[in-house]
């Protein structure tokens, strides 16, 4: 079943430079235009179903809060038609709907009602979401005595009090403590496994990875790209560290035969990865435990001063488990062009699975500044158990039990 059905939506804002061209515009009945069109979202088509997950990506202004103000109604199309089934939470601007005069009860309840309930449902529910909201102590203090992450928590718990059929979450998370996340997050799974379609945007790479099976990427109100969470997120790194009209996007093939995201000037290109066992022999293969070389060989085409060659190693969902770089570990590159080679000697304590390493060359310890060549999963390799004891999760850290008589 389609939840959620955009066809070719257009928002297009009338900017006034001045207020004698809006009153000009305004006299002449519209005969004299004094406004500039700015086009926030440009033809999005796109469909989501029932059950599915889609986080929405791209940078500042790209588009994506009005077009989540779109499918809930809050704001119309300039062209186009959205077509939304089923009942929809929506948890977009903080505080958005909150009247700062009333107490946190009165603004649940409103809340409550612009949701559809009744007296008698709110009743029943208010309790609970005061309860999640963890606020008993100041519920009936007005909202404007409430921090940020205070709204935050009351927000979520009344658009969640109740599971939707569409729930659609702005950044509004991002302003909550930790503990509150982990515990949004976990209703939102649950959600989700009991059939939820879930509209997403965040800056938060590891939340879209982790809670959506799909992503779509704006860029100045255009769809760029629309597929798998791993592949939107590696283009629209690439896309934050371009700087310079000569610095490609590319989709390449990795030794896997997929394709995976290559990006830079090429001023440092990396060449060829290898990983090499104790035995210093290709493999793919690892026990847990067991020593590695990361080879690299790359190609400074011109000098480069702070020039930094770094790894990244991903699990199996695309989540960052553990990245270095030369800058990092205080280790120098030379600055002349020419051919070199460098070693990563890595200890695997990983957990059993599959895991990609990317590598990238950049100036100083971040590849925004100045991205020389970022290739992503170049190279895919597996842990396998060992005869040593059993751990679980993806680290294996080095951990010791003591016991001593209780005093």
């Amino acid at each position: 079943m389609i939840r959620i059905s955009v066809n070719a939506i257009s928002k297009r804002y009338k900017h006034y430079p001045t207020h004698w061209a809006r009153l000009s515009e305004w006299l002449s009945l519209g005969r004299i235009e004094g406004h500039e069109a700015r086009n926030v979202l440009n033809h999005i088509n796109f469909v989501i179903h029932d059950g599915e997950s889609v986080g929405i990506v791209g940078q500042n202004g790209a588009g994506k809060s009005t077009l989540l103000k779109i499918l809930t109604g809050t704001t119309k199309p300039t062209s186009g038609t959205v077509d939304v089934h089923g009942e929809v939470a929506a948890l977009l601007e903080l505080g958005m709907g909150f009247h700062p005069d009333f107490s946190g009860r009165q603004n649940a309840i409103m809340g409550c009602q612009m949701r559809g309930m009744n007296g008698t449902e709110i009743e029943a529910e208010m309790d609970n979401i005061i309860a999640f909201a963890e606020l008993s102590h100041c519920i009936d203090k007005p909202i404007k005595t409430y921090s940020s992450g205070m709204q935050m928590r009351l927000a979520f718990s009344v658009a969640t009090c109740k599971r939707p059929d569409v729930l659609i979450v702005d950044e509004a998370l991002s302003v909550g403590d930790a503990y509150f996340q982990h515990k949004s997050m976990a209703r939102i799974r649950q959600f989700k496994e009991q059939g939820t379609s879930l509209l997403f945007v965040s800056h938060d790479p590891a939340a879209v990875k982790t809670l959506c099976d799909r992503a779509i990427l704006l860029d100045d109100g255009v769809l760029i790209k629309d597929g798998r969470p791993d592949d939107i997120l590696d283009y629209y790194n690439a896309m934050i560290a371009k700087r310079e009209k000569d610095e490609e996007i590319q989709q390449v093939e990795n030794e896997q035969g997929v394709r995976v995201t290559r990006s830079g000037n090429k001023k440092v290109e990396l060449n060829r990865i290898e990983l090499l066992n104790e035995a210093e022999r290709p493999t793919r293969a690892f026990q847990i435990g067991e020593r590695a070389t990361l080879q690299i060989t790359f190609t400074k085409h011109e000098t480069v001063t702070d020039a930094t060659i770094g790894l990244l190693i991903r699990d199996r969902l695309g989540n960052d488990v553990f990245g270095t770089n030369t800058f990092h570990l205080d280790t120098c590159l030379p600055d002349p062009p020419g051919e070199y080679c460098l070693n990563f000697d890595l200890g695997l304590e990983l957990g059993t699975g599959n895991y990609s390493i990317t590598i990238a060359s950049h100036t100083l310890d971040s590849h925004v500044s100045d991205n020389h060549d970022w290739w992503d999963q170049a190279l895919v390799f597996q842990m396998v158990p060992n005869n040593a004891h059993a751990f679980i999760g993806i680290a294996n850290l080095p951990v010791t039990a003591r016991l001593s008589a209780s005093s």
